[in-house]
Formats: structure tokens, sequence, C-alpha cells
């Protein structure tokens, strides 16, 4: 047998062998559902996350990881053996979904180098085990469900933490990733190195619409569940003091991508400011608008006749403004200056809005639901703006009734707060029990790891 048959032997034996396991019958739900453990939760209120009603005194079934049932106090039954968890003082909700972050920055600080220094000096072991602290320490704030937009230079090191949760390795929300996302020449760091020098880009860099769609193809294969593309990437103060962003991707690439993503039965989200690259963005398909700072009125337009979502992050552009005075610092404040608007435009117009908060971007040690208020400041109710980070965000997701729900059948994703946060959402700041999937992992303010 030669060397080559020798090497390949052993892994067509492991194939072999977990087909086989795969293969294996496997015992049904109905034999199952008996065996299951049952959870009783005892709901001071219940914001369910699709109505606009705040119910009281509710009692919650959860069979497994599913949630049973839902009824007043006075009338549910309680299961006999079922294990009884009062939650009869807090106010209870579904987990939340944030739409867009990144799992592998962490807010670099500009004076220790920043987003270069992330990628070049730190090894992708280190990166991966922040994103396991930045994972964890979203679950523990009551975000059950992450859309992450990108690992940011670290490959496919999205894929691997999502299987880690998965397997039961790490504590961590549901995750939906994108895995390297897609940019083109001139349109992504690491820049501003001497030309002859070939850096690292922390995209996928691809050109003209047969690379942009290979590289759809390849982060697909790979275990991509969205696309993400950049669409703007610099902005600056224009001569007549108005927001301009660099656009990226023509139409055609970005066509070819959006093509190749619905044949697979998957979406594209892409970053775009405003100007002549959202148009692009917009004439070319894509599925969700991040960021969108700077939304004329056509755009709005075709957003509602599209069906586009709008993932606004607004509370990231209050970060890290350059001095004032500075071409910087000027573009900075500008970003905030148009995106209320924008937001408010939208949000008016019935466009479809869900929570996104571009957490890594803003250092993980800061509360994720600090971008609430700035949602209710700009007009949305309390209710609203959880909604955008429940139901309306497992629409995005395509996880209607599945997750961002306290309702039968779906998920027990399901988390508690005191006070009543219909009247100030400042209050989901501090979450105080978190289940996910029917396991808790946080009770009373303390973490519990990951709890049958």
């Amino acid at each position: 047998m030669t060397k080559s048959l020798l090497c390949i032997l052993p892994l067509a034996l492991t194939i072999s062998a977990t087909a086989q396991l795969s293969a294996a019958p496997k015992p049904s739900a109905q034999g199952n559902q008996s065996a299951e453990k049952i959870t009783v939760i005892r709901a001071g209120a219940l914001v369910d996350g699709k109505t606009n009603s705040v119910r009281r005194e509710q009692v919650i079934i959860i069979r497994g990881n599913h949630i049973e049932s839902v009824a007043d106090a006075s009338s549910a039954k309680i299961p006999a053996g079922a294990t009884v968890i009062d939650l009869s003082k807090s106010t209870v909700l579904p987990g939340f979904i944030d739409c867009h972050t990144h799992i592998f920055l962490q807010g670099e600080d500009p004076a220790e180098g920043g987003y270069d220094a992330n990628i070049l000096f730190q090894p992708l072991s280190l990166r991966a085990a922040r994103a396991t602290v930045a994972a964890r320490r979203a679950l523990e704030q009551g975000f059950t469900t992450l859309r992450d937009v990108e690992t940011e230079g670290a490959g496919y090191g999205d894929v691997g933490i999502k299987e880690a949760i998965e397997a039961g390795y790490i504590p961590g929300p549901r995750l939906f990733v994108a895995t390297r996302a897609i940019s083109t020449t001139g349109g992504y760091p690491l820049e501003g190195y001497a030309p002859e020098l070939v850096m690292p880009k922390g995209a996928q860099i691809a050109d003209g619409p047969v690379e942009t769609r290979k590289a759809a193809r390849e982060q697909l294969d790979h275990g991509a569940d969205w696309i993400k593309v950049y669409m703007t990437h610099r902005s600056w103060v224009g001569k007549n003091g108005e927001l301009v962003s660099q656009p990226t991707l023509t139409v055609e690439e970005l066509r070819a991508v959006v093509d190749e993503a619905h044949g697979w039965g998957k979406k594209v989200a892409c970053h775009a400011y405003g100007g002549i690259g959202l148009r692009r963005a917009l004439d070319g398909g894509c599925d969700s608008i991040e960021h969108g700072l700077d939304l004329d009125d056509a755009a709005i337009s075709q957003m509602l006749k599209q069906g586009t979502w709008y993932v606004p992050t607004l509370a990231a552009y209050y970060h890290d403004w350059a001095p004032a005075g500075t071409p910087a610092g000027e573009r900075d404040r500008l970003r905030v200056a148009v995106h209320g608007p924008s937001f408010q435009k939208a949000m008016k117009a019935g466009v479809k809005i869900a929570f996104g908060t571009d957490m890594g971007g803003i250092p993980w040690t800061e509360p994720i639901a600090q971008e609430f208020p700035r949602m209710v400041e700009l007009g949305m109710s309390p209710i609203e703006a959880i909604q955008a980070a429940t139901s309306r965000a497992a629409s995005l997701l395509d996880m209607d009734g599945k997750i961002g729900v306290v309702a039968p059948g779906a998920f027990a994703d399901i988390i508690a707060v005191d006070g009543d946060p219909a009247r100030d959402v400042k209050v989901l700041e501090n979450v105080r029990f978190v289940m996910k999937d029917g396991k808790l992992f946080r009770r009373d303010g303390r973490n519990v790891g990951m709890e049958d």
C-alpha cells in the first residue's frame, strides 16, 4: 500500500464510522417527551416580544428546550414534578437578539495600536479566546442570539466559536455568522503602509462579478449563515458640508453575491452609510442595510418597496470621536447629526428596523443595552425598541416564532429584569435572569453556568 493511501485510510475509516453513527435510528420526540425536564416560570409581568401589552401574573411552562404554554396564573395548571422558578417580582421577556456584532473585535484602543494591532500582533488563538469572553458577556446581558457580521481578519473563527457553543464547550448565544465579509481593492484596512508591502486585510477582497461570486461561494461553503458586504468605506465631510462615503462594489459585483447567496437560501447584509454606495446596495438587492447613516427619501422609498431591513447601530457612533476642529472630528460629529434624522424618517415611513449595536466596535465591557435608550430618544416607544430586539429581529433572521417571543412553540430563551422596561428601557442594562434553550445560565444577577 502506498504512503498516500496509508494517509487517507484513517480519514476514510473516520468518515465511515461517522456516517454509520449519523444513520443510526434516533429516539422519536414523542418517546422522549415524558423524560424531558419540565420547568415552570412564574412571571410578575410579561413582555412577550410580539404584542404591545404587558401581561401580569403569568405562568410559563417549559418542556425540554421549548415553551409549551403561557397562561394566567389563576388558570394555569402546574405539572407534577416540575421545577418552579419564582420571578413574580420581575418583568420577564424573550432573550434579546443583537443583529450586528463583532465578537472578534474588542473596541481596540487607538493608543494601543487600534485595529491594525488587532490583526498584526494578536495570534488567532488569543483572538478566539477573547471572542469566547465576548460571547459569554453577551449571554450574561440577556442576548441569547447574535448575528455576528464578520471576523475582521480572523477568517472562519466565528464558525468555530458557533460550533463550540452548540457543542456545549463554552457558554454563549445562538450565533448566525458572516465569516470574512467582502469588499474591493481600496475598500478595507489594513491601509497606509508602504505600497510594496502586501498587508493582510480585515475582509476578503474581490474585484469583478466573477471574483465576488467566488468569494461568496467560498464563505458559504465554509459555514457562513449570512454574507456581509461593504458597500461604502471611508467617509468625510464634503465641500458643501455633507457626509460623503466612498463606494466600493459596483451593482454588478453585488448582484453576483446576492444571486449566489439567495441560491443557497441565505441573505446578504450591506454596510452602507449613504450616497452612491447605498444606492448600489439597494439596486443590487441586499437584504439589510447596516448603519445607514444618511438615508434620503429615495432610499427609504426603495427600502419599503423591496422589503429591505434597516439595522441602524445608533450608539456606536457616539464613541471615539476625533478632536473637535479636525477633519476626522468634524466627520465623526456629522455622522451622528445625520444618523438620527435618518432613523426617524425610516421609522415613520414604516421601514423594517432590527436592533443592532456594532459591539466589538464598542468594547464588550460596556452595556449592550445602551442601544435601547438611543432608539427611544429618537422616537421609538420602549415596547417598539424591545420588539426590534426580539420578534422583529427574529423575522430578519427567518426565525419567526422560534426566537424573540415568549409563546408556545418557541425556544425557551427567557430573561428577566427588575422594574418596568415598558416605562424605562434603561432597566434592560441590568438583566438578573437568563435562560437559553431551556438551560439556566444566570439567576439573581450571578452566572450559574448552563444548568439543565
